[in-house]
């Protein structure tokens, strides 16, 4: 099968089209013939070698989440999942592939009035962007800042927000047009990206998809009671001292944590997803797709990624 490697860690050209042997299906597993691969800022972040660990050695193949259609299970999988359309996360890689292997209780049918390129969209942004506003104890009349708003984890995060009854929803973005966008969404304000702007003077919360070298200037931005909540890398790791802006605020009582779905069930990831993907077949919630673009062109992606040119979601398809 055709597929997209890591060949070598740091710049878009670094992914390379290959060729693979078929996967089969492991016990637990499904075989997924792929209609869709979202290109998510994990994978870039992942690329470029930020993130490193034993299963990130040249060749990986990235990619964590896949729409299509089930081809063949592995042993106790419940064969009736063949030919099936259905949404999967595949993990830390995997994804850019004709052909990709997932856990079967990582896999969820999909609505037959949501495409796959949407499922890919939606499918893990939707729900980090739930539970990142749970993490962050988000009640309706709070405001909110979403710091990094264009990409497809920012994009779900101003529409749910606004939709949970946010008093204020803040944005940083790199444009007018940009800030347009969102405001449709759902935002009521627009931010530059270094957080100026028409916004409130300070923020119940405040929903970090950048940190990077800026992350303790959005840790002033909190007000009382306020809580800081990164979820994304995709500006780098911030600075090693930034703790020091939360004990400078210590009379404020102001809050930072991280968050990865990985610490939510699979099973209540998987309840709120069905529910959003119901609810943007229904055209409740918006799925951003910014283009389509052949597998192949991955490298393509990863550069109007790191160019910043992205609003919502490249989706790949092989």
């Amino acid at each position: 099968m055709k597929a997209v490697a890591i060949q070598r860690f740091g710049s878009p050209e670094g992914l390379t089209v290959t060729d693979l042997p078929d996967p089969v299906p492991a016990a637990g597993q499904v075989l997924i013939a792929t209609g869709a691969i979202g290109v998510g800022g994990v994978d870039a972040v992942i690329r470029r070698g930020t993130v490193t660990g034993p299963g990130f050695a040249e060749g990986h193949v990235p990619g964590s989440e896949v729409a299509g259609t089930v081809t063949a299970v592995g042993h106790g999988v419940d064969p009736s999942w063949t030919g099936r359309r259905v949404w999967a996360f595949t993990g830390l890689g995997g994804g850019y592939a004709e052909q990709a292997l997932a856990p079967v209780e990582e896999i969820l049918p999909l609505p037959a009035d949501l495409s796959d390129a949407d499922a890919v969209t939606l499918g893990s942004s939707g729900v980090v962007a739930h539970f990142a506003l749970a993490h962050a104890h988000f009640t309706a009349g709070e405001s909110v800042l979403v710091r990094g708003a264009a990409g497809s984890l920012g994009v779900m995060t101003v529409q749910l927000a606004a939709r949970g009854g946010a008093g204020a929803v803040a944005v940083t973005t790199s444009s007018a047009e940009r800030g347009d966008r969102l405001r449709g969404l759902g935002a009521t304000h627009v931010l530059d990206r270094a957080g100026d702007g028409d916004g409130p003077g300070s923020y119940d919360v405040v929903i970090d998809v950048v940190a990077g070298a800026d992350l303790p200037s959005f840790v002033d931005r909190l007000g009382p009671n306020g809580r800081m909540v990164a979820v994304g890398i995709v500006g780098g790791y911030p600075p090693a001292d930034f703790g020091a802006r939360l004990l400078a605020a210590f009379r404020k009582s102001v809050s930072f944590a991280t968050f990865s779905a990985d610490t939510v069930r699979v099973s209540d990831r998987q309840t709120v997803r069905a529910e959003q993907f119901a609810a943007a077949a229904r055209g409740e919630l918006r799925s951003v797709v910014h283009e389509v673009l052949p597998l192949e062109q991955a490298p393509l992606a990863h550069r109007k990624m790191d160019a910043g040119e992205v609003f919502g979601r490249i989706v790949l398809t092989p």
